[in-house]
């Protein structure tokens, strides 16, 4: 499925000369916002988890990110199959991901305390105790260092543009990418919603075997959240450096955990919030 679809019926205003203004009908390319229903089956029992609006693609990747992010699994060996199938809900228009969990996963169905619903806009609406994730399945900064040069950070949103061809096409979609030590990018994913985007990141890692990753930076396209320092935080990601502002409260956790976060990151200037030693001049 395509990762944007035309919308023919856009109309372009714009301005010719001083007071002049023109109207084109013109054909859009629209990123697509799709629901994904998450289902867990866990010995004789299979549920709806959660249903979550994101861009198709990478599907199975993004519901074991998801799955990893909450806590309910901790490793890609707790996971017997991944099966992706059209819903058959007409209404819902989607895809399913059903999640085969292995018996001797600790799922407990009755303690669920809500049923999942994550917009594109929200990664952690809802939820009776964010803390909860970080005691599921904890993972701490590893003590060897990852350090990164200015001249590396410098050039990560340049070097990340070449792997946002969905970006390129709407300028309505979300990216986030691993990178090494020299600043080149090593895996990306899209998606309309940015915590979408890095759940799929962080399931393509947990199905190679990389979590937790000690020897990558992640690299955001737009602002650092809390609930995306705490995803990352989940692999054991040391690094974050983002394109756009960090919030208080994401600077706050950042800090808390010892992780280094950048941001307002351009060719020529960034801000360190924390952890300022793994950045090397």
């Amino acid at each position: 499925m395509s990762k944007y679809q035309t919308q023919p019926h856009s109309i372009e205003i714009r301005t010719q000369s001083d007071d002049v203004w023109k109207a084109d009908h013109k054909a859009d390319l629209l990123a697509v916002e799709e629901p994904l229903e998450i289902r867990i089956r866990h010995k004789q029992e299979e549920r709806a988890l959660s249903i979550t609006m994101r861009t198709p693609g990478h599907d199975p990747d993004l519901a074991l990110g998801f799955l990893y992010g909450e806590g309910i699994i901790c490793s890609a060996d707790q996971v017997l199959s991944v099966h992706e199938t059209s819903s058959e809900d007409e209404a819902l228009l989607g895809q399913r991901i059903t999640v085969h969990l292995a018996d001797d996963c600790a799922f407990d169905a009755a303690k669920l305390e809500r049923h999942f619903y994550t917009t594109s806009s929200c990664g952690v609406c809802g939820k009776s105790s964010i803390d909860a994730v970080k005691i599921a399945c904890p993972i701490s900064v590893k003590a060897e260092p990852f350090l990164v040069a200015n001249s590396a950070i410098a050039q990560l949103p340049l070097a990340l543009k070449e792997y946002q061809n969905a970006f390129e096409q709407t300028g309505g979609i979300h990216a986030a990418a691993f990178f090494d030590a020299q600043g080149a990018i090593v895996q990306a994913r899209e998606d309309v919603g940015r915590h979408n985007a890095l759940d799929k990141l962080n399931g393509w890692a947990l199905s190679s075997g990389l979590i937790p990753v000690v020897n990558r930076g992640l690299l955001l396209s737009g602002r650092a959240s809390f609930e995306l320092i705490q995803k990352a935080s989940m692999a054991g990601v040391a690094v974050i450096v983002a394109v756009g502002a960090p919030s208080s409260l994401a600077a706050e956790l950042a800090e808390e955990l010892n992780i280094t976060l950048v941001g307002f990151t351009k060719a020529h200037r960034f801000n360190v919030y924390s952890a300022a030693e793994r950045i090397r001049a």
